[in-house]
């Protein structure tokens, strides 16, 4: 039996990226909101979800893939670094999941940081 998920008890940025709402997202953040807040369902960031939410989109659809919502979290401070509390990491899941843009994506943001370190 699946578990229900009470959707407003989501942070917000998580419940904006559950519902693939492109510009709240970067509305929330923008305001202030935590890029790295985990849910209290899965332990997952919003970074976890997009990519997530991006490659099932892919597959129930049959459309390609994009980043569209992965690409904003890290631009406002998602920690593309960041695992869930189980220990999934955003790159781990995109790259399982054969979401090669989130992966480029990921690897570039996490290249620019470490060289700016």
């Amino acid at each position: 039996m699946a578990e229900y998920v009470d959707r407003y008890e989501m942070p917000p940025v998580r419940l904006a990226v559950e519902t693939d709402d492109l510009a709240e997202p970067a509305r929330l953040l923008d305001a202030g909101h935590d890029p790295n807040e985990f849910d209290s369902h899965r332990g997952w960031t919003p970074l976890l979800r997009a990519i997530d939410g991006e490659a099932d989109g892919s597959v129930r659809t049959g459309e390609p893939m994009d980043a569209a919502g992965t690409a904003v979290l890290p631009a406002y401070g998602a920690d593309p670094e960041q695992p869930s509390r189980d220990g999934l990491t955003p790159y781990r899941l995109a790259f399982q999941s054969h979401h090669e843009m989130a992966v480029r994506l990921l690897e570039a943001h996490t290249a620019g940081r470490r060289t700016a370190d």
